[in-house]
């Protein structure tokens, strides 16, 4: 049997309903769902095949499904069937096929809930992506994990992920950038200018104040000496500043990567958006949709709110943007002739789709959510249709202590460092924290609860379940999963073991269902309901010694019960996984 029990239920559903009527379309049973209904009451499974399938078999739904609930009830799985509203069936599963769930689990380990369901179809992950132009903060943090446990997710659901990280180090915050750089590298050669003095001299003014970049320009002067001071240096930046900017970039995506490896976020490429402009990609990619007839000299309407006196229509070069569902068409250069971010980031996607990437994620804040519709439509048109861009949107977070926000870093100036958070409350606690919500869900991060020991706690929910799955194990002198998955599983009788057991059961289900609809939170809600089932079989059994795990007098049933124990330990550790958090052996 398939380690999806849900999808071996969809196999024989698909199967009596092809049998009663043998005309059904293809793309009519590719409709048929089989999931858990909303009220456990009414079964451990429902399906909606009548009403998707009543019409074109020229049946009333209930009719159908009366029909389909009469064929499912000889199914060897099904203990019994029947319908419900306009045309549900509904179905209660045999005991023992729940418990046959058990060893296919511990056959496969952690690879519990691994599924072909992506078909290796290439997808890229670009998530973090910050300027590097300051140390990650907090905001920057969840858009981390959330790219990084979506990543684990697809992957496990049976995608070929690459893991980008695109670097936008183009462009006129990055100028500043070198400016702030340079104003510290002054100061490391002992004949520093005060912030004003300084911003007089500096187009935009100083932008970045952080004492992050003294290093930086300690590291400039140690290089250079006093090469890059003013007098030995062209009056021109111009001629110049490419060479402090390009160390001080370099240099912050050193310290980018040293606080993602410290959370445990990976990636396979970084992509640099200087570096595709120098290859030429965006001018390729400008050619492109210029040869499906997608870029035109025009002028837009006046935006939304402005009056005329306002506005100033002038000819630009668009984008036919609203050809793809977007709601106006999009400027590609600005007035002095360069190109829109937008035209930069429309290079992004292309490189990404001549890599051979059949699907694109993106994971970025909520302040860009504007920005969906014009990036879709621009992949759309370069592919012809045949990628799909999907964007996973961020919201705040906002840190709390003692019900008072945290006030911010030293180090970085204005905000909470992503270090910051990690040496408070530690990697696990913020990973797991940040998926308990959905991500466009605004959070407040509280530094005590995160480290409180309750059942409040998802985190400590969780890993007390498999700390104390583990307890019970080593108790037993650590049993192999081999001989476990001979015990006598029919000894499982307890309403507690067998929702939990329907609890495992549900994992593959859950990585699937989580990683089409690109919401990896669901495994936190998962791995939560989870723990909640066993923590209900382990009290139990303090509170009534015959239903405890370990009984030297019955040696069968406690035999079953380790199964069982043990099962649930490799399941929470399947979750953790995909959530980048590691499980815990034992709480102190």
């Amino acid at each position: 049997m398939t380690l999806n029990i849900f999808a071996t239920i969809r196999a024989r559903v698909v199967a009596a309903v092809a049998t009663l009527h043998p005309g059904l379309a293809a793309d009519v049973l590719a409709r048929i769902q089989v999931e858990p209904p909303r009220d456990p009451a009414h079964g451990d499974m429902a399906t909606n095949a009548a009403l998707v399938c009543a019409k074109p078999a020229g049946l009333p739904p209930r009719a159908f499904a009366e029909a389909l609930a009469a064929a499912l009830a000889e199914a060897p799985e099904i203990a019994q069937a029947g319908t419900a509203g306009p045309g549900f069936v509904n179905f209660h599963l045999r005991d023992a096929v729940w418990r046959g769930q058990i060893p296919a689990i511990l056959a496969a380990g952690e690879a519990y809930g691994d599924s072909t369901l992506g078909e290796r179809r290439r997808v890229d992950v670009e998530y973090v992506s910050a300027n590097p132009t300051g140390p990650m903060h907090v905001g920057h943090c969840r858009g981390a994990v959330v790219g990084d446990a979506l990543a684990r997710l697809l992957a496990k659901g049976g995608w070929d992920v690459t893991r980008e990280y695109y670097i936008n180090d183009a462009g006129a915050q990055v100028q500043a950038l070198g400016w702030a750089a340079y104003w510290r590298y002054l100061e490391a050669l002992g004949t520093p200018l005060t912030e004003e003095e300084f911003s007089a001299l500096v187009p935009g003014g100083l932008q970045y104040r952080g004492e992050y970049l003294s290093p930086v320009g300690v590291a400039l002067a140690e290089l250079n000496g006093d090469a890059l001071a003013p007098g030995a240096m062209p009056a021109d930046p111009a001629l110049w500043l490419d060479i402090v900017r390009d160390f001080t970039v370099a240099a912050m995506m050193t310290e980018i990567r040293v606080d993602l490896a410290a959370l445990g976020v990976e990636h396979d490429v970084f992509i640099s958006e200087a570096a595709l402009i120098a290859a030429g990609t965006v001018t390729r990619a400008m050619t492109l949709l210029a040869a499906k007839g997608l870029i035109y000299q025009g002028v837009l309407e006046p935006p939304k709110g402005k009056t005329p006196e306002d506005w100033e229509p002038r000819e630009q070069t668009l984008f036919r943007a609203t050809q793809f569902g977007d709601d106006v068409d999009r400027p590609l250069r600005k007035s002095d002739g360069s190109n829109t971010y937008f035209a930069n980031d429309i290079a992004n996607h292309a490189d990404k789709i001549e890599r051979g990437h059949q699907e694109l994620v993106h994971v970025w804040g909520a302040d860009h959510g504007g920005y969906v519709k014009r990036m879709a439509a621009a992949v759309a048109a370069l592919s012809d249709g045949a990628v799909k861009l999907d964007v996973v949107l961020c919201q705040i977070v906002r840190v709390m202590k003692d019900g008072e926000p945290v006030r911010m870093s030293k180090r970085a100036g204005s905000y909470i460092t992503l270090r910051d958070l990690i040496e408070e409350v530690g990697r696990d606690a913020v990973r797991f924290t940040m998926l308990t919500r959905k991500s466009d869900a605004q959070m407040d991060f509280d530094l005590n609860a995160v480290v409180e020991q309750s059942r409040e706690n998802p985190v400590f929910y969780v890993q007390y379940a498999h700390a104390r799955a583990r307890s019970v194990l080593r108790a037993a002198g650590e049993p192999e999963a081999a001989e476990l998955a001979e015990a006598k599983l029919e000894l499982l009788v307890e309403p507690s073991e067998l929702d939990l057991i329907r609890k495992l059961a549900a994992w593959p289900r859950t990585v699937e269902q989580a990683a089409l609809a690109r919401e990896p939170h669901r495994v936190a809600f998962y791995l939560h309901d989870l723990a909640a089932a066993f923590h209900l079989s382990w009290n139990r059994g303090r509170d009534d010694s015959t239903l405890r795990f370990i009984r030297e007098e019955e040696p069968e049933s406690t035999r079953a019960r380790l199964a069982l124990v043990a099962a649930t330990a490799v399941v929470i550790r399947s979750g953790l996984a995909v959530m980048g958090v590691d499980p815990v052996e034992e709480m102190r």
